[in-house]
């Protein structure tokens, strides 16, 4: 009823006529919908838009109030907390789905009243499906959406893990012994450097080896990919695992500031969750403030990416910008990228560095790969029946993507004992899926496989992007870029239809779709083992 509703009132030209709302229909309290703030900020007449929905909500109200249904949905979910012996887990499930489902209808009413302005006009050149697609912007809110509820840092703690990261970063390139960090490593001839999560004592120590007097590094800007909350705890970085990320940098060291009050505050007790407290805790800004008195060259970023799949537009966006800002004010800077382990989040930004400098300092030779006879040689290459329909629609997108694999190879070498390649390792997971011993593994690694493919997409998109908008000095954000050429060309139907055509049919398999893998990248993931963690 609401959907046709909305769509008489843009038949009749309704839409567009303010028109009062009842007194007994209460306003929807938006600054507790996180996600229709969201909205509000991407869309310039949103809140227009939004007042639209609400009106046909109300002429539809008389049995089934949607928004009330929403609101009624949030106030239960504020009540539930995690443990509480009074709430089982299936009856907070349940609550937590319903809050979920009843506040991700509503938005999508939202998304489909905008298709309708712009679309209406048009007589419906585009599906709604379709036209999502092209709005990647859009897409990607409600399938953030996350039943989790606001949870205090000491429900979070019980409802998720607090783990040391050193139990789970395996230190593949022993580098631990000299520089009191796993995988740390730099790429050769260029003040790129990559490394696990480093402590306290760690970041001094790298800190001391690039202001040396060999390396003389007087500007070095640290960039911190980790989207989840990382604390230091007497010497040692402990990450909490679990719940889903607060998303954005600002909110991500607030819940750090949270949780360190927390575990500061002695046990009252026996009741409640048991928590582990330390004598000393410390946030990441504060360890990276503490050393920056000492070396006063130390400018530290938090840019948190999702792991394993590709960063978002907006990722791409901040990277360039930090990379670019340093450059303009010393072109000697250093650049250190960091994660849990060092591997996936931190070779993705070194990638992304190394071509940022290309097309700033200029190209070296890209040599022509001599050709192989080995099994699978073609998709070692990144020559997947995708990414070759996304290289034909790109100007000169073969040398596009020559420039992106000679990047991730002068990276890779430097790391070749973790036998890690950004490209290489699209085919050798997808090969692992048929050897899986459980539906779950099987499940994982074809989702991981897609989402390394997604990754390797993404990167010679932004290269494809680089090229086109260096006349204007790179002014239109990437971001902007996808949804105003990219999308248009029709990159976004490709990644929707993701998949390994030429091995496999495409067809019946969720992971293709752009909404199931920007879900999963959503979720926290899971720990590896359960006495990795405190």
């Amino acid at each position: 009823m609401v959907l046709g509703t909305l769509v008489l009132f843009h038949h009749s030209g309704a839409a567009s006529r303010p028109e009062a709302v009842p007194a007994k229909t209460k306003p929807l309290p938006l600054e507790q919908l996180q996600v229709v703030q969201n909205f509000l900020h991407v869309v310039p007449q949103g809140r227009k838009m939004v007042e639209e929905v609400d009106r046909a909500i109300t002429a539809c109200a008389e049995l089934h109030d949607l928004k009330e249904v929403v609101l009624e949905n949030q106030r239960k979910l504020a009540r539930v907390r995690p443990g509480s012996p009074a709430q089982g887990s299936s009856s907070q499930h349940s609550v937590r789905q319903r809050a979920l489902r009843s506040l991700e209808r509503y938005f999508y009413l939202i998304l489909f009243n905008y298709y309708l302005h712009e679309q209406y006009p048009l007589a419906f050149a585009l599906s709604f499906s379709r036209w999502l697609c092209a709005h990647p912007e859009l897409y990607r809110l409600p399938v953030t959406l996350s039943s989790a509820g606001p949870l205090a840092p000491g429900d979070l703690i019980a409802k998720g893990c607090l783990g040391a990261d050193d139990l789970i970063s395996l230190d593949a390139l022993s580098t631990i012994r000299e520089m009191d960090v796993a995988n740390f490593r730099r790429v050769s001839r260029m003040p790129i450097y990559g490394t696990a999560q480093p402590s306290a004592k760690a970041l001094g120590s790298i800190l001391a080896y690039l202001t040396d007097a060999k390396r003389k590094l007087q500007q070095v800007v640290w960039v911190n990919l980790r989207e989840e909350a990382v604390l230091e705890c007497d010497g040692r970085t402990h990450s909490l695992r679990g719940p889903a990320s607060p998303g954005t940098a600002d909110r991500l060291e607030d819940l750090e500031t949270q949780l360190k009050a927390h575990l500061s505050v002695p046990p009252s007790g026996a009741e409640g969750p048991r928590t582990h407290r330390f004598q000393t805790c410390l946030t990441m800004q504060e360890v990276f403030s503490q050393l920056s008195g000492a070396h006063p060259g130390l400018t530290y970023h938090r840019i948190p990416v999702p792991d394993f799949c590709a960063p978002r537009e907006e990722d791409f966006d901040q990277l360039l910008g930090v990379l670019r800002a340093a450059l303009a004010k010393d072109t000697g800077t250093g650049f250190v990228f960091s994660c849990l382990s060092g591997q996936g989040r931190t070779t993705m930004a070194m990638v992304v560095a190394v071509l940022a400098f290309w097309h700033i300092r200029g190209f070296p030779d890209v040599v022509e790969e001599e050709l192989v006879s080995v099994p699978d040689a073609k998709f070692t290459k990144g020559e997947f029946e995708v990414v070759m329909k996304v290289v034909q629609l790109l100007p000169d997108g073969h040398q596009v993507k020559k420039e992106v694999d000679a990047a991730l190879d002068t990276v890779s070498e430097t790391m070749t004992p973790m036998h890690y390649h950004l490209r290489e390792i699209i085919i050798c997971t997808y090969r692992q899926v048929k050897a899986a011993k459980s539906e779950q593994e099987a499940r994982r690694l074809r989702l991981r496989s897609l989402q390394y493919l997604e990754r390797y997409v993404y990167l010679v998109l932004f290269n494809a992007y680089l090229h086109l908008e260096k006349a204007d000095s790179w002014q239109r954000p990437f971001s902007t870029w996808m949804r105003e050429v990219a999308s248009k060309a029709g990159v976004y139907e490709i990644l929707n239809q993701l998949g390994f055509p030429e091995l496999e049919s495409t067809e019946d398999q969720p992971f293709s779709r752009l909404r199931c893998r920007w879900q999963e990248q959503s979720h926290s993931p899971a720990p590896a083992a359960a006495g990795d963690f405190l």
